[in-house]
């Protein structure tokens, strides 16, 4: 008896449930469908009035295919597809390092038929990603990898900044006021950091020397500087990225040294740019 009225008392309040989801439901449909008038109306209307319609948004490209010869991928995200100009940039260049590498894994594979070794596969796999979006600029950086049979692949970098105000492709280097002032701003830091990194991936404290490759500090402006913003108003900071060698023997892989912008560096960006940079106390 008990449970029959437990269920007896819950009939009621599950009906009411349901009704109320069902006129929940009903009122999301036609706001739905009225949010879906809406867009159409207002379509109509850019029509009517000789104005195009919005065209829909641009999606990440990636393109990947793996064969005998060869594993290719190369890939860019949204905010880039929406430039024409990049996307033409990309597309020249995925047809360009995919023809080269098919050639080159096609003449290794002669030759290694020729000479009686086995052949291995090769692979080039590009994938650019964003570092900063603000209302100034798009800062992107790519990391390529490639191997070509050896014992290892190698991994390279490469970074490309967008000037949405001017609607074209600079560079970081065309943002200073020079690349010596630049370097002298950032310099202390930038070794301090490195040094601070090779010390977390060793183990032990690194004693800066200029007799050993591994532990001087190199030249920044040698290397990938790729501008940062971690809320999208602002450019906040320049990441140092690093090849494997450059800094450290290849187990070691890359360093992305993180620098802030602070007053040093801000005063090596030229006046015109300086609003797009956090301001600094």
């Amino acid at each position: 008896m008990p449970n029959d009225q437990g269920r007896g008392q819950a009939g009621p309040l599950l009906a009411a449930v349901l009704l109320l989801g069902a006129c929940s439901a009903a009122k999301d449909a036609d706001n739905a469908v009225a949010h879906g008038n809406d867009v159409a109306a207002s379509n109509f209307a850019s029509r009517m009035a000789g104005q195009p319609e919005p065209p829909p948004p641009a999606k990440a490209f990636e393109r990947k295919e793996k064969t005998d010869l060869l594993e290719f991928a190369y890939s860019y995200p949204a905010q880039a597809a929406q430039i024409p100009v990049l996307v033409d940039k990309f597309g020249n260049a995925l047809k360009v390092t995919r023809a080269d590498a098919l050639k080159m894994a096609r003449e290794d594979r002669k030759a290694a038929k020729d000479a009686g070794f086995p052949f291995h596969a090769h692979a080039l796999q590009t994938r650019w990603t964003v570092t900063a979006d603000t209302p100034r600029f798009l800062a992107l950086a790519s990391e390529s990898y490639a191997y070509t049979g050896g014992a290892h692949g190698m991994t390279g970098y490469d970074a490309l900044l967008w000037d949405k105000d001017r609607k074209r492709e600079t560079a970081v280097e065309a943002l200073m006021t020079s690349p010596a002032a630049f370097a002298a701003a950032i310099r202390d830091r930038f070794c301090d950091a490195l040094d601070k990194a090779r010390a977390e991936k060793r183990g032990e404290p690194v004693k800066r020397g200029d007799d050993d490759d591994f532990t001087k500090c190199i030249d920044p402006m040698k290397e990938v500087l790729a501008p940062t913003s971690k809320d999208g108003k602002l450019i906040d900071g320049v990441t140092v990225i690093i090849g494997p060698y450059s800094a450290g023997p290849y187990a070691e892989g890359k360093y992305e040294i993180a620098l802030p912008v602070d007053g040093a560096m801000r005063k090596a960006i030229k006046t015109e740019y300086q609003d797009a940079f956090v301001a600094t106390p």
